[in-house]
């Protein structure tokens, strides 16, 4: 079916183009990652865990600069009054910690002393690399694809609770204050998909923004599953961490 413009597919209609960027999540998000599903099970080692908290970390700290660099290019008010809660949401204020000092919480609690992990230093150099690409994406795409790129957050409320029963279930670490970060994400993140899902089906209105949409997102979810490859290859093979990478032993508390 065409939409009256000769050669070009009629856009789908906004139930069928939500269903397409839910099946992305269905299909590619990664909670289906073999270290994802280790983890949540309670079969990463100690060492394991602490390389999945110091590696994430990176994705964490970059979040802030990705959503400034998307409201640098918003000419729209509106548009940055919506956008700029995220940014709160993860340095939260100068006092009270947001979700960058939650996650710090967690890396005390598995043992791992917070400034080493602020530093960054021991971060694999694919879990830069990803981090990074995703920041340029967000700087340089169109605003659409930016903002479907952060739709991964509508499958991110079920991770969070799974996360919270597996990790409560199976590590000592786990409690009300080192999960801090996850439980608020619980709240956080359906008032933030609630405003970037309505905002790319209202403006990904012709067949090629809707396909430009679906692979930004798709470009997302390969974002953070190639973040849990790099861990699978360094901390689950033997042998196999890079240079300069994070050691079991290295940045431990006391």
């Amino acid at each position: 079916m065409r939409d009256g413009t000769e050669g070009e597919a009629a856009p789908r209609s906004r139930e069928d183009f939500e269903q397409a960027l839910r099946q992305i999540g269905v299909d590619r998000y990664h909670d289906k990652h073999p270290f994802h599903q280790r983890l949540h099970s309670g079969g990463c080692t100690p060492d394991q865990v602490r390389a999945w908290v110091l590696n994430r970390y990176i994705y964490q700290s970059h979040i802030p600069l990705k959503d400034a660099a998307f409201m640098s290019r918003c000419e729209d008010p509106d548009l940055r009054r919506a956008w700029r809660s995220r940014i709160e949401d993860h340095d939260g204020g100068i006092e009270e910690g947001g979700g960058i000092r939650r996650w710090l919480k967690l890396a005390e609690a598995v043992g791992l002393d917070p400034d080493y992990v602020a530093s960054s230093k021991g971060a694999l150099p694919a879990t830069r690399f990803a981090v990074e690409a995703y920041v340029r994406f967000v700087r340089d795409m169109p605003l659409l694809d930016a903002v479907a790129s952060s739709l991964t957050e509508l499958f991110a409320p079920a991770i969070h609770a799974e996360r919270i029963e597996g990790l409560l279930a199976h590590y000592d670490f786990a409690n009300d204050v080192s999960l801090s970060y996850f439980r608020k994400r619980l709240t956080e993140a359906p008032r933030d998909v609630a405003f970037g899902l309505t905002w790319v089906l209202d403006h990904a209105n012709t067949r090629e923004k809707q396909e430009a949409a679906a692979a930004a997102l798709t470009f997302k979810t390969n974002v953070l599953w190639a973040q849990l490859d790099a861990l699978e290859y360094a901390y689950v093979e033997p042998g196999r961490i890079p240079p300069g990478a994070w050691t079991p032993g290295e940045g431990l508390l006391g």
